[in-house]
């Protein structure tokens, strides 16, 4: 036997593939369903965040802060199993999709407030005097005057960030999620063969391929153009 031969009989074996691709397929649709949700909740908060943190309330900004840089500093993986496993001794039982949404979603929202944050204070003084002296309230002003240029700068990082969290949906197979590398592995559990997590591999590189290359055109469509 050939080494490709082997390289094919141990990730590649036609028959693994034609009975395990319904699995890996249900996994991309879990996998899509909680990268989809945690985009829009993760950024939503943080954005939120940051405009609270933009009022500039120290009552409301110490908490802000701290849930910040806790949820920068650790680890998606340990927090995953904080949640899922700390919950049920409250009382408080959640799915592992709800736990890996969650915990997802808090850790885009923290890094997507400094993003925010970083964006909107490096809009230039002026132009929040500027707005202020025209009668525009703070609300009004950050809406309509300070966000969209704020936004603009920020999309760069923004799209970075949101891939590598939303990458992070395979640690829900440490907590029984049906996503692909839950059910590659399973799979691959069964059969023995690498085939299975091939075919999760593959199934990463079709989803999130596009989402790298959509990040690109949006960073393009939205960079400030030179004169």
């Amino acid at each position: 036997m050939t080494g490709l031969e082997r390289f094919q009989e141990a990730f590649l074996k036609p028959e693994l593939i034609a009975r395990y691709w319904p699995d890996i397929l249900s996994g991309v649709a879990v996998t899509l369903q909680i990268a989809v949700a945690v985009v829009i909740t993760g950024l939503a908060l943080g954005l939120v965040l940051a405009v609270i943190r933009s009022y500039r309330s120290r009552l409301a900004n110490a908490p802000i802060i701290v849930f910040v840089d806790v949820f920068r500093a650790l680890p998606p993986l340990v927090a995953i199993l904080i949640v899922y496993f700390g919950l049920p001794s409250l009382g408080i039982n959640i799915s592992g999709f709800a736990v890996l949404w969650l915990v997802l979603s808090l850790v885009l929202a923290a890094f997507a407030e400094e993003i925010f944050w970083s964006g909107i204070v490096s809009v230039r003084k002026g132009q929040w005097e500027a707005a202020r002296s025209t009668g525009l309230s703070h609300w009004q002003t950050m809406t309509s005057v300070i966000l969209p240029q704020a936004i603009r700068i920020c999309v760069p990082p923004l799209t970075n960030r949101t891939i590598a969290v939303t990458k992070n949906t395979a640690l829900g197979t440490v907590i029984g999620v049906g996503e692909i590398m839950n059910e590659g592995t399973s799979a691959m559990s069964l059969s023995g063969n690498a085939t299975p997590l091939m075919m999760a591999a593959v199934a990463y590189i079709l989803i999130f391929v596009p989402v790298v290359v959509l990040g690109s055109w949006i960073e393009r469509r939205f960079a400030w153009k030179r004169a």
